[in-house]
């Protein structure tokens, strides 16, 4: 089932961005040491990555970064913005779709075999969102899609995240029935074999769909959007022994994730534009 989920620009120069701890470390005296992850974890086939603690105060800053509330102890942000200091940072890539406007055109010019096309020739668009989805088909094109999606999952760790966020998961429900469930979960493992390798968690976005794979995909964690409306957050809570960061966009959503789920997991009550603090529309609560 398709959930919100907010446009970023994947093609903005990185080039002033400065590690904030050097990649494939953990924990060190250059980071806070009550920054909502746990201690490290050995994952199947990679090294030891960082899972965020279960309830652990989270904040969703898609919509571009701020100082985050004193309680907050994660964050999420896209790749183009320098993580939060102290904090269990998570860093969002939409790894199963493009970005909007000028992303698309990018990606005509520099990837066109990489867009998934329907039998007439015409992209495969996300309606809602206007992103056409990549094209995860083959084992051929998953390979190709990791030279561009792969960099920017290292440029997440070069950054100093701790985790990555990749979004779109369920694009094969928006593909007209080209793309399947199975290619999803392929495409899924190799970006966590990369995550892995770069010392980064991967959380599952969204998908119950995929959970029954997510040790198999290797999945750490995950962040879900809109758990209580769907009711859905048990099925990620018994999955992910509570580390999910749930994040709700109606206030009636939000108090009844609080009063089933608060005690267990971190909820977030977010505008669904994910804006900036002190910008028109902004909402932000944790129960």
């Amino acid at each position: 089932m398709h959930r919100p989920h907010h446009p970023y620009n994947p093609h903005r120069s990185r080039t002033a961005r400065l590690a904030v701890c050097a990649a494939a470390l953990f924990l060190t005296a250059a980071c806070a040491t009550d920054d909502g992850g746990d201690t490290p974890a050995a994952t199947d086939g990679a090294d030891a990555v960082r899972t965020p603690k279960a309830n652990a105060v989270f904040d969703y800053q898609l919509g571009g970064p701020y100082p985050p509330d004193d309680a907050v102890r994660a964050v999420s942000r896209d790749r183009s913005a320098e993580p939060a200091k102290g904090l269990y940072n998570v860093c969002y890539v939409n790894a199963f779709q493009t970005q909007p406007g000028d992303a698309i055109t990018w990606w005509k010019k520099n990837h066109p075999d990489l867009l998934l096309k329907d039998d007439d020739g015409s992209l495969v668009v996300d309606d809602d969102w206007d992103e056409p989805l990549l094209d995860i088909s083959t084992p051929g094109k998953r390979r190709e899609l990791m030279d561009v999606v792969g960099p920017w999952i290292d440029g997440c760790a070069e950054s100093g995240y701790d985790a990555v966020e990749p979004d779109n998961l369920d694009s094969y429900e928006r593909s007209d029935e080209l793309l399947t469930p199975e290619h999803a979960a392929a495409f899924a493992k190799l970006l966590a074999e990369r995550a892995h390798g770069r010392g980064l968690a991967i959380a599952q976005k969204n998908t119950t769909d995929l959970l029954p794979e997510r040790a198999r995909i290797g999945f750490d964690f995950a962040v879900v959007e809109e758990c209580a409306a769907y009711k859905e957050c048990g099925d990620f809570a018994d999955a992910y022994d509570d580390k999910v960061f749930a994040v709700e966009y109606t206030r009636k959503d939000y108090r009844n994730a609080c009063d089933a789920w608060g005690p267990r997991l971190s909820v977030t009550l977010r505008d669904r534009d994910v804006s900036s603090e002190g910008t028109k529309g902004y909402v932000f609560a944790q129960c």
